[in-house]
């Protein structure tokens, strides 16, 4: 599959509602690279810290493993909560700023199915169901266009093809496939926000 420039796939939702394994799915339909908020916690060795001042730690980290790949013209998979809106911006304008589109998946799950997730053993996660509580009394509504799937309601294999078809809506400029990726200069100053392309 080709995309046009760079891509960022931005898989996102509340803890325990399945969407690193739709981010893991999509990397390996893809060959590309993913970067998980928990793992990336766990590298820092910032496991159960869930402060203000350690999520902005993590985000940073995410970014800077962001912008690794895109400026080199390949595309990437980010996988977190990304539960507020200037979480969200940072991410666009680096993307766009490569000139790279951006296509935002949110995973869901009803409550009783994220509790029940939640409270067993995850290798890297170690958000429980106080942890889900918080982060969904302080998740931001999402204004960018975005797809929703739900765990709980779907096959894997269906998510993942629903996925796919709406990442082909991406309007292609330019053939590059994830294979050869092209080397994308750095952003310009002043570049203006593109808002991505809404599906159809």
């Amino acid at each position: 599959m080709s995309f046009g420039p760079p891509l960022m796939i931005a898989v996102f939702g509340l803890p325990g509602t399945g969407k690193t394994t739709m981010a893991k799915l999509l990397a390996q339909h893809f060959g590309i690279k993913y970067y998980n908020t928990d793992k990336v916690r766990d590298r820092m060795d910032k496991r159960n810290e869930y402060d203000e001042e350690d999520k902005a730690l993590i985000y940073d980290k995410m970014l800077d493993l962001t912008r690794s790949e895109i400026e080199k013209g390949k595309n990437v998979i980010v996988d977190g909560t990304f539960y507020k809106k200037k979480l969200r911006m940072r991410f666009m304008k680096l993307a766009h700023g490569y000139g790279a589109s951006v296509r935002w998946i949110e995973v869901r799950a009803k409550e009783e199915t994220v509790k029940k997730r939640v409270s067993e053993q995850r290798r890297y996660s170690e958000a429980d169901y106080a942890v889900h509580l918080k982060i969904k009394t302080e998740f931001e509504p999402v204004e960018e266009p975005h797809i929703q799937l739900f765990s709980d309601q779907e096959e894997s294999s269906d998510m993942v093809k629903k996925a796919i078809n709406y990442i082909k809506q991406l309007r292609k400029t330019k053939s590059t496939k994830l294979s050869t990726p092209k080397r994308f200069p750095a952003p310009r100053k002043g570049y203006n926000l593109r808002r991505p392309i809404s599906p159809g």
